[in-house]
């Protein structure tokens, strides 16, 4: 398999294992690099050799979010379409992940941020090293959680600790994330990696129902989950044309505390 720039793909013993490659931006998203992995997981999914699929980060971090600074999402001096980039980047990557007849394991290395923490919480499994972080990050810019954690999140934690990590957006490290139910592990930040793979090489010995049983919880509990992805771009289109959107761009770009208000 010929790996993107953006991402490496290695394969052995029926473990597929991809890792974003922009360590120098904390695996930042960028369009092309979600386009890529989408077709990297179209790709695994056909491959019968591949049985179950690990996703980790290069560097420091598993993934920080959206890349702010990517020309094809958020053009310099235009208007950020979070709407097209929305349903035709983050959403059949999202549901991909959500319906996969193969276990997919998040090994997170390092901070899961915004998007990068929506990836997380649509992988099946989710192995957090001991030095990691979770955050949502959305509000903070002035938008909405999108990549499906508005689904996924109350899903995983309950509703009232996902409303309290979307609303104040603190950054919460290993141990509460553990407490929380977001983690299917925790372990020593070196080992991270290594036991994910552990955990997807046991699966990918495992029998055809563990794919039927993913397609069988996905179908009773996931709900319309195109309905609550097509809401989150709806949200995100009104809060991506506020004045406090284009103040949290600006306070980023500057690297100082936004002044939202309100408008």
């Amino acid at each position: 398999m010929n790996d993107p720039i953006d991402h490496r793909v290695t394969v052995a013993d029926g473990v597929a294992t991809i890792a974003f490659a922009r360590p120098h931006a904390y695996n930042a998203l960028t369009a092309d690099l979600l386009d890529s992995l989408l077709g990297t997981l179209k790709t695994l999914e056909r491959d019968a050799s591949v049985r179950a699929i690990v996703i980790t980060g290069d560097g420091k971090a598993f993934c920080s979010g959206q890349a702010l600074d990517d020309v094809k999402t958020v053009p310099p001096g235009g208007a950020a379409d979070l709407a097209n980039t929305i349903e035709r980047r983050y959403n059949p990557l999202i549901v991909k992940l959500l319906t996969i007849e193969k276990p997919v394991i998040a090994a997170v290395n390092g901070v899961a941020a915004g998007a990068g923490m929506g990836i997380a919480c649509a992988c099946d499994f989710r192995i957090v090293a001991q030095t990691a972080s979770f955050t949502t990050t959305f509000v903070k810019i002035g938008l909405v959680p999108d990549s499906g954690l508005s689904f996924t999140l109350p899903r995983i934690v309950g509703y009232a600790a996902a409303l309290e990590l979307c609303m104040l957006s603190q950054k919460i490290d290993a141990a509460r994330a553990d407490a929380l139910g977001l983690c299917t592990r925790v372990v020593a930040a070196e080992r991270c990696l290594e036991e994910a793979q552990t955990l997807a090489a046991t699966l990918a010995r495992g029998p055809r129902s563990l794919g039927l049983i993913k397609r069988e919880l996905a179908r009773n509990g996931l709900g319309d989950i195109q309905a609550a992805l097509s809401y989150e771009g709806h949200l995100q289109t009104i809060a991506g044309a506020t004045d406090d959107f284009a103040e949290g761009l600006a306070a980023f770009a500057n690297k100082r505390v936004p002044e939202f208000r309100g408008t």
